[in-house]
């Protein structure tokens, strides 16, 4: 994968377009040169009024079709065809499963947020070592499950680390991070976002 840019992957919303292209701005600003190698790619969306009752997790399964993962989606899932696999992403209580599956992993709990409407999101995200995106904030939680190399994010909090096949669960909403690849190759990782849907997705920010 080092040196090579992600395969296309299957965008379901005609927001995302937009969104990719202010984001991609943001990324190659002058201001920030090293971020310029980070790349951040929408995969698919959907905007909700309300979430199950807490605490939730982000349960990822593998499907053998998309038809099946999408069939097989509740109100809080979403599913998507993304690095060479059928993926559900689903936000609920631990220890559901969804039937057909082959349940990855699942990551949180969640840090709750209260919102008048929802925007649930995955990104598929990565770099070559040392690429890292601007320090920004987002309303609402993200949680991250790398695929390839190795996930660093700073914050306020201090530095946090995952492997290849491991998750991390992020902080709460309008924590200021840097999110980067800290590994000796490319970093590829998913990402699942909750956010105030009504609130700007990703906000400039700094460290104090």
């Amino acid at each position: 994968m080092k040196g090579r840019p992600f395969k296309s992957t299957r965008v379901i919303s005609s927001t995302l377009s937009a969104w990719a292209v202010a984001m991609a701005a943001l990324l190659l600003s002058p201001s920030s040169a090293t971020a310029q190698t980070f790349e951040v790619k929408p995969v698919v969306e959907k905007k909700i009024t309300r979430l199950p009752d807490g605490p939730l997790f982000w349960r990822i399964d593998n499907f053998p079709t998309l038809a099946q993962a999408q069939a097989a989606a509740g109100p809080t899932a979403l599913a998507a065809e993304v690095a060479g696999k059928v993926w559900l992403f689903t936000l609920g209580p631990k220890g559901e499963s969804s039937r057909g599956s082959n349940k990855v992993i699942e990551i949180g709990p969640v840090r709750p947020i209260t919102a008048p409407e929802y925007l649930l999101r995955i990104n598929r995200a990565g770099g070559a070592p040392g690429a890292k995106t601007p320090v920004h904030t987002h309303p609402g939680s993200e949680a991250f499950y790398v695929l390839a190399g190795k996930l660093g994010q700073k914050t306020p909090h201090g530095m946090s680390y995952a492997e290849a096949g491991t998750t991390m669960n992020g902080h709460g909403a309008d924590t200021p991070m840097e999110v980067f690849s800290a590994g000796t190759s490319d970093l590829d990782q998913l990402v699942m976002f909750v956010v105030d849907a009504s609130r700007p997705f990703s906000s400039p920010a700094k460290f104090d």
